[in-house]
């Protein structure tokens, strides 16, 4: 059986005339385009570091003659700190309100010892200690 000449037409219209799927979304950018993305935000962010280093009042560079020697909390927002200006060593409190000088070193105080790497080829055996550890607590 034939179908009419204008359901035939109608039919072809309709097909030229349907919109594409996506055809009005953006294209995803190619590999090119994500590597240059990446690049830009690296260099960014070095850019912005390297501002940030020169810009006066940052943080980053240590005052010429002035070191923290060592520094304790006593308290919410209270520290005690013992600061190392031109070699001789003074002992400051630290508050929310203000600092305050509490005593000057005559002995300057040792320097920290440095941290250890444990040894990572002699270590106790874990199954070992477990057993010790559960002999204990029973």
């Amino acid at each position: 059986m034939s179908l009419p000449l204008f359901l035939v037409a109608g039919q072809a219209t309709a097909k030229a005339a349907a919109p594409v799927v996506g055809q009005h979304a953006p294209s995803a950018p190619g590999l090119f385009g994500a590597v240059l993305a990446l690049l830009l935000v690296l260099a960014l962010v070095v850019g912005l570091g390297w501002l940030l280093k020169r810009m006066p009042g940052s943080s980053f560079r240590q005052a010429e003659g002035l070191k923290l020697v060592a520094s304790v909390a006593v308290g919410a927002k209270e520290r005690v700190v013992v600061l190392e200006v031109n070699g001789e060593q003074m002992l400051l409190g630290v508050t929310a309100g203000g600092i305050s000088k509490l005593h000057t070193l005559s002995d300057p105080l040792p320097p920290p010892t440095p941290m250890r790497v444990p040894d990572l080829k002699n270590l106790p055996n874990f199954a070992q200690l477990l057993q010790q550890r559960l002999r204990k607590d029973s």
